[in-house]
């Protein structure tokens, strides 16, 4: 991954309008694929629908490794998680029978049999599920998703979605295009990463969009703009993060920045704020060797755009970054062990991140041009209350005076 240096924030950049209208010529570009239109994350894995029995020997000379590692190594049309559930439900065998314990140690030479089921296509149900939304037209809504939504039906989630809540709302009226189990849906967010979504009602509408989101604003008027708050603070104020993102080959329901074999990955940064303990707490945790103003501060709260869609982008970025999101499980490296010497030095700080239980990201920004009328419309969400008392708790700590 590189970081350059990005003094230059980008245009219409902070700008506290809730919406604006100009007008703009038609957008020309040609629809693309995306992460953020069409690739999911490990859980959403597209499974073949004709697999039937799949025969797995382990090859001579391979290490001992548990019974679903070693097959999700083998079988690169199904995620690990697809594995356990199917071993779970007895439809792996060996040499002594059926097998329902996944942590099992297997050896080179062993032969396995995968029955995998014929995937049957789940059409989503409208559910009385509340939303926050923001705009609505004939043509396209804006909704603020909350923390714990899933987008569209998935493996593991098959209701309780936001496509759910969306045929509820919109009824017969939401575009077909992103097909039986995610209409309307043209970008993604998280489950757990709060914020601003645009949803296409019509099939106008869907194809205006998806050419926008494929173009991530080089050229066009799209702007997505994310507040996330990390460990520690970046060297550079501002920068610009190019890497590409792939499967990380250590856990293949997490992405890494990768050497090969990935997809080109830019995110452009900028600090917002820094939090640090009082200089009383410092000279108590700090040894006496350390006496950086970055080993002083808590947290930063950085603005985050993107340039390209890819699953967990800004998340994997700050991470391998070495300034990781805060309450981030899967890419916050030490984050127990921080919440831990936080409840010492800093203890409100360390209840309010233990309350947030997630990422600390939110998608804050979104502008758009309208498919239909050609304006830009450009719309700021307020921050949920979960990610504000985590702000509110850095400021007043960072505001004592020792």
């Amino acid at each position: 991954m590189t970081a350059a240096a990005n003094p230059a924030k980008p245009a219409g950049a902070g700008v506290p309008a809730k919406l604006a209208g100009t007008d703009l010529p038609p957008n020309a570009a040609a629809p693309v694929e995306d992460d953020e239109l069409l690739d999911v994350g490990a859980d959403d894995a597209a499974e073949p629908t004709e697999l039937g029995p799949i025969d797995v020997t382990i090859e001579a000379g391979a290490e001992p490794e548990r019974l679903d590692a070693a097959l999700a190594r083998r079988i690169p049309a199904l995620s690990r998680s697809r594995l356990k559930a199917l071993i779970a439900e007895g439809r792996v065998s060996g040499a002594a029978g059926t097998l329902s314990d996944g942590s099992r140690r297997v050896n080179a030479g062993e032969r396995f049999v995968v029955d995998v089921p014929a995937a049957v296509a789940a059409i989503p149900q409208p559910e009385a599920i509340p939303l926050d939304v923001v705009y609505e037209d004939a043509e396209l809504l804006v909704v603020d998703k909350p923390a714990g939504l899933v987008v569209h039906p998935g493996a593991g989630n098959f209701t309780g979605t936001l496509v759910n809540a969306l045929l509820h709302h919109c009824g017969a009226s939401l575009s077909g295009i992103g097909g039986v189990s995610r209409p309307g849906i043209v970008h993604r967010l998280d489950k757990d990463t709060t914020g601003l979504m645009v949803v296409a009602k019509t099939d106008r509408a869907h194809l205006g969009l998806s050419k926008q989101f494929a173009d991530h604003g080089r050229e066009g008027p799209l702007e997505r703009a994310y507040l996330a708050i990390v460990w520690g603070v970046p060297r550079q104020s501002a920068g610009t993060l190019e890497s590409q993102i792939g499967r990380s080959p250590k856990n293949r329901e997490q992405m890494a920045v990768v050497n090969s074999g990935g997809r080109e990955a830019i995110t452009h940064y900028e600090i917002v704020e820094r939090f640090a303990l009082p200089a009383e707490t410092r000279r108590q945790d700090q040894r006496r060797d350390t006496a950086s103003s970055e080993a002083e501060v808590i947290a930063s709260l950085v603005e985050c755009r993107l340039e390209t869609g890819r699953t967990h982008q800004i998340r994997v970025h700050m991470a391998a970054m070495g300034h990781p999101l805060l309450g981030d499980a899967d890419y916050g490296s030490g984050y127990r062990t921080k919440v831990d010497k936080l409840q010492k030095s800093a203890p409100d700080v360390a209840a309010a991140l233990l309350a947030l239980d997630r990422q600390a990201l939110h998608a804050y920004l979104l502008a758009f041009e309208h498919p239909k009328t050609r304006k830009v419309m450009r719309f700021e969400g307020d921050l949920p209350t979960d990610f504000s008392r985590l702000l509110e708790a850095l400021r007043a700590v960072s505001a004592q005076k020792a």
